[in-house]
């Protein structure tokens, strides 16, 4: 049975490892809601959240997926999933670490909402390394994320150093 999902996180930036997933994901879900958490305890984020709002429906629309949907939310991620009438949380893993942080959050959320079920999709291979954080970085320090991250992320890590 397919059901609705949410793929939460900050996607501060988006990745091309998250765009992955969003695919994927979407082909298994009748709708997935791509959900940017507003999170106020993590260090100041890079790109506002209407920026990320941005970046996340240009992308989406470019790969021509019309069963994703990107909304934002506070709290608790299991009072958001209800909220949509979602029955699962979709979560991407990398590597051994991120599951055993994964396990407790799904754990939680389980006894949270006993009818949300998390959903587990490895990374591609190609983007078991990347995330937002490391994105950050190497371009602080003036790397090249081309082929890590969509154009209009490029574009906008661009325009802001520009500023600078």
């Amino acid at each position: 049975m397919r059901a609705k999902a949410i793929y939460p996180g900050s996607f501060d930036p988006l990745t091309n490892g998250h765009l992955d997933l969003i695919e994927r994901g979407a082909k298994i879900f009748d709708h997935l809601v791509v959900a940017i958490l507003q999170n106020s305890e993590k260090a100041p984020p890079l790109f506002s959240v209407p920026e990320r709002v941005e970046m996340l429906t240009e992308a989406i629309e470019g790969l021509g997926l019309d069963n994703v949907s990107v909304a934002t939310f506070r709290g608790l991620l299991v009072e958001f999933a209800t909220q949509q009438h979602a029955r699962a949380i979709l979560r991407g893993i990398r590597a051994i670490s991120d599951y055993e942080y994964e396990l407790q959050m799904a754990l939680m959320n389980r006894r949270l909402a006993p009818g949300v079920e998390t959903v587990f999709l490895m990374s591609a291979e190609k983007y078991s390394y990347l995330s937002s954080r490391l994105i950050k970085n190497v371009f602080e320090l003036g790397g090249s994320v081309e082929g890590l991250v969509p154009q209009t992320v490029i574009h906008r890590l661009e325009a802001r150093a520009a500023k600078r």
